[in-house]
């Protein structure tokens, strides 16, 4: 068995330039369960067994050095080690060693286990022993080595059973359970703020705060945040009632809501997100606490690095600008295309506001062309070889830019016409949908070339064809050709 008793020293004050912690001890708690979960809470102290996790980290080195070297949630931290709980919390007290000055000195660091004599140790560092410390400086007892060695039916009579269980699990001869800690399944943290905020920006100071707490949640249980929402709660005597936004609905309480398109441990794209659109809250009333809570979250999978230079991401992903963007110039500005289940070109997609938990959802419409192939048609002056270049797939008819309404083309001998006689190079693909909306759509779309255009896409209305076989003689100029689309 190996122990660990932590505690935040009593200048845990955190670097001007970095957050203090609202509750030091809950944080190191958390931060203590990413390396085993045998963790608890004795008096101020915060003991971790790490014995059964040395496999897992490679050793008791490796394990050690990733705990006393990785980044610790508080700037100051007193630590000791030992076979026991017991005899660690005594170290704790007697003479601690303190991260990260043990670290750099070389004294108590990830390596070095300073040996601990539980016999040596003064009885006031054992817990059980606190309200009897004057009878037994009255008896000479001065160390547990000396307060074990009095006879066990006298310690039981005189200052109870406590005491002679508290050193047999000192010891080692009793086990040694704890209320383990474990982590909560929903983080959800308040803040009480130093003074009124009469400024919605200024909340981010003590939303900081709260974010970086909720990166030590998220490290310890290995996961991302996908939404978050940030509370605030108004001075009630000087509220004004009259000013009722979108963010302050209940009067009294204030709201402000972030999700990302994908999982993230990135407190300072969070920061910067909550920036922007704290910059757009007007407060009706000071603000007196905050209160920062995940809404929905989800496990990190491992991500392979890689070596070569140009393989490394420089700046911010294509979602986080996104994100960014919508924040600051709002969500009506970024817009973004979402597939429809229809096989009309027109109707394939429909825009909307771009929004972080749409940008998730994977689509399950199967863009699929209502044909199932295409083939081309002889032009005059093609040749066979070019013919058989002109077979495309159906998936490849679609072009770059789409007309928002088809523009209905001259016809000339049969032959449509756009900046000049089209040259049929591919299709037709044929559609035939659009019956049970009553606007059906019966189309054969070919790609062509213009002399002054270039690529075009172009279908024929074949209903019109299908009225002049049936009424009558038809008229080849009276068949209806359209421009739907341009190739880039």
């Amino acid at each position: 068995m190996h122990w660990i008793a932590l505690r935040p020293s009593p200048d845990a004050a955190a670097a001007p330039s970095e957050p203090v912690l609202v509750d030091a001890s809950t944080a190191l708690a958390w931060w203590a369960l990413r390396f085993t979960p045998l963790v608890a809470r004795v008096g101020d102290a915060l003991v971790m067994e790490v014995s059964a996790s040395e496999r897992l980290f490679g050793g008791r080195n490796a394990l050690l050095g990733q705990i006393f070297e990785s980044n610790m949630p508080l700037a100051q931290v007193e630590y000791a080690q030992g076979a026991t709980s017991l005899i660690a919390i005594a170290a704790l007290r007697v003479h601690p060693c303190r991260y990260p000055q043990a670290l750099s000195s070389g004294v108590g660091g990830a390596n070095t286990l300073r040996a601990v004599l539980p016999d040596a140790l003064p009885v006031h560092t054992l817990a059980a022993a606190h309200e009897h410390l004057p009878t037994l400086a009255r008896l000479g007892v001065r160390t547990w080595g000396q307060l074990r060695a009095l006879p066990r039916g006298g310690v039981v009579r005189r200052f109870g059973a406590p005491v002679v269980d508290a050193l047999d699990r000192a010891y080692g001869q009793r086990p040694e359970v704890y209320p383990w800690l474990a982590l909560p399944d929903v983080f959800d943290a308040p803040l009480e703020l130093a003074a009124s905020v009469d400024s919605a920006p200024a909340l981010l100071f003590g939303a900081r705060r709260l974010l970086t707490q909720l990166l030590v949640w998220l490290r310890a249980r290995q996961a991302g945040v996908l939404a978050l929402e940030l509370l605030w709660e108004l001075d009630a005597r000087r509220a004004n009632t009259r000013h009722v936004d979108a963010h302050h609905q209940g009067g009294q309480q204030g709201r402000l809501e972030l999700r990302t398109a994908e999982a993230t441990q990135d407190m300072a794209h969070l920061q910067r997100i909550l920036g922007e659109q704290l910059a757009r809250v007007t407060l009706p009333a000071p603000v007196l606490y905050l209160r920062l809570r995940s809404l929905q979250t989800q496990p990190l999978g491992g991500e392979s690095h890689s070596l070569l230079p140009e393989d490394v991401r420089k700046g911010d992903s294509l979602h986080q600008t996104l994100e960014r963007l919508a924040a600051r110039l709002g969500a009506h500005s970024v817009q973004c295309a979402t597939p429809q289940a229809d096989h009309r070109p027109e109707r394939m997609q429909r825009w909307q506001p771009w929004r972080a938990d749409t940008a998730r959802k994977e689509s399950k419409i199967a863009m699929k062309s209502g044909a199932t192939g295409a083939f081309s048609t002889r032009a005059r002056g093609q040749k066979d070889s070019e013919v058989e270049s002109a077979v495309l797939p159906a998936a490849d008819l679609y072009p770059t830019w789409l007309l928002p309404v088809p523009q209905r083309l001259m016809v000339r001998q049969s032959i449509p016409h756009y900046h000049g006689e089209l040259t049929l190079l591919a299709g037709p693909q044929r559609l035939e949908t659009g019956w049970l909306e009553g606007e059906p759509a019966l189309r054969d779309y070919y790609i062509a070339r213009s002399p002054q255009a270039g690529l075009v896409w172009v279908y024929r209305e074949r209903l019109a064809a299908h009225t002049e076989a049936t009424s009558g003689p038809s008229n080849p100029g009276a068949l209806s050709w359209f421009l739907h689309g341009l190739f880039a």
